[in-house]
């Protein structure tokens, strides 16, 4: 989270050679119907009076750089990277900065009908909506989403729609059972579940090379967006976009070392919208660029794309 820290910090260098009072400044980062989530950097500090905000929908934040006090008429909450910052539609609330400047947020909202129906998936139907605590503390049971999120805004540069909107449904449903004191859904998918994931991974094979959205996944399954991330993640141990990028990222592996194409045409042919994104994923998955890859396997084991097969043994 280093960087992410720092252009903190630059932010702050920069409104104190300005000398600019603080404030919060929200970056859009994707969005859908129901849901938004954004890249909020507050240079606010002690010399800087809070104000009273107001959540106009359920709000979901993660912390993940800087420290502020989170106040509501009920109570207070330090927030320190990790912790997630809890809002109800309509509550009012402020951050302050007495202790220390700036800070930097995930923040995801969510309308209240898409939240609602979100609970009721998650096994909260009929409770009482909203969150009745401010915060959650950064615990281990929070490691995983959080540390996904952080490395789309910082290692995948704003990253695509499909990452952020798996992990707008993680967060949320990962919160709100968290939150209820609700230990999440471990137990084996029935059969029918497995059925359907397994159609999906057949039309993945088929259709790798074009763009596959979580609502067009859910749909093939005949499942809710909620339900079938859940479950295709507890089938394969991946997300949906996790396991089509890897699909695509082996195919194009496997050309490297087979064939004499391009590497800019290999990474169209398997999906990849331009060739910079596609040298980072393939760095991260295989530890080398693709060129030096394809160099790799070639010098281990030469690919002869134009000798003559051997004549079979005659006796």
């Amino acid at each position: 989270m280093a960087k992410i820290a720092v252009e903190l910090e630059q932010a702050l260098a920069q409104r104190a050679a300005q000398g600019l009072p603080g404030r919060a400044a929200a970056r859009a980062l994707a969005g859908g119907p129901g849901w938004t989530v954004s890249d909020v950097v507050c240079t606010s500090g002690p010399q800087d009076r809070p104000f009273e905000e107001r959540h106009a929908g359920v709000s979901i934040a993660i912390v993940v750089a800087g420290s502020f006090q989170y106040r509501s008429s009920a109570s207070q909450e330090l927030m320190t990277p990790g912790s997630l910052l809890l809002g109800n539609p309509g509550q009012c609330y402020e951050c302050g900065h007495e202790h220390g400047a700036g800070d930097r947020c995930l923040s995801f909202y969510y309308a209240p009908d898409y939240f609602e129906d979100l609970s009721a998936s998650a096994g909260l139907s009929g409770s009482r909506p909203g969150f009745r605590m401010l915060r959650l503390p950064a615990g281990r049971e929070l490691s995983p989403v959080v540390a996904r999120a952080c490395a789309a805004l910082r290692i995948l540069g704003g990253s695509t729609i499909e990452i952020w909107e798996e992990l707008s449904l993680q967060l949320a449903s990962q919160t709100v059972c968290l939150a209820a004191g609700l230990s999440r859904d471990t137990g084996a998918a029935p059969p029918s579940a497995v059925a359907r994931v397994t159609r999906v991974l057949r039309s993945i094979e088929r259709h790798a090379d074009i763009n596959l959205g979580l609502g067009a996944l859910a749909r093939e399954a005949g499942l809710s967006r909620y339900h079938f991330l859940r479950t295709f993640e507890r089938l394969t141990g991946q997300t949906p976009h996790q396991y089509l990028r890897r699909w695509r990222l082996r195919e194009a592996a496997t050309r490297l070392a087979a064939e004499p194409g391009k590497i800019l045409e290999i990474a169209l042919d398997c999906g990849f919208g331009d060739v910079s994104n596609f040298n980072r994923a393939f760095r991260a998955e295989f530890g080398v660029s693709p060129r030096a890859y394809r160099v790799q396997v070639r010098r281990v084991r030469p690919i002869a794309m134009s000798t003559p097969t051997a004549a079979p043994f005659a006796g």
